[in-house]
């Protein structure tokens, strides 16, 4: 019985330990979007993204494919200073789908001179390559 529960806690603690790295560098990827937003830039910003016709955002007008196409709705939406204001990010989860894939809930919030807004998103994070990108996301 002590044998069993001594390998439960032995599998717990490596399988912890081996996702330490994700974690930060997931977490990495929200500090890049705050950081490239709060510049005003929204190539960097969208760098974030994987960079593909099968990324996937979905939000308030539906569903966009494509990185394109959600650059586009980004700059459509978002097209001066004024109207991105000040980006802030509050996580609520960070759960590990698999060693390569994470999926993030957090809330978002847009200070603003011309009237704040805020909301709530989730984001599947995979490993591609040698970089976490994000492929999904749902923002509301």
């Amino acid at each position: 019985m002590k044998l069993g529960i001594v390998l439960a806690l032995l599998l717990c603690v490596a399988n912890v330990s081996g996702q330490t790295k994700a974690p930060a560098a997931v977490r990495g990827i929200l500090e890049k979007q705050t950081r490239a937003w709060n510049e005003g830039n929204l190539e960097q910003f969208m760098n974030t993204y994987w960079q593909n016709d099968s990324l996937v955002f979905v939000g308030k007008s539906g569903v966009t494919y494509g990185w394109k196409n959600t650059l586009l709705n980004y700059k459509k939406n978002y097209p001066d200073r004024a109207s991105m204001g000040q980006l802030n990010f509050d996580l609520i989860r960070i759960e590990a789908l698999s060693e390569s894939t994470y999926n993030i809930i957090g809330k978002w919030k847009l200070t603003r001179s011309i009237g704040n807004l805020q909301g709530h998103f989730t984001l599947i994070v995979k490993k591609i390559g040698n970089q976490w990108l994000i492929v999904q996301d749902h923002s509301s």
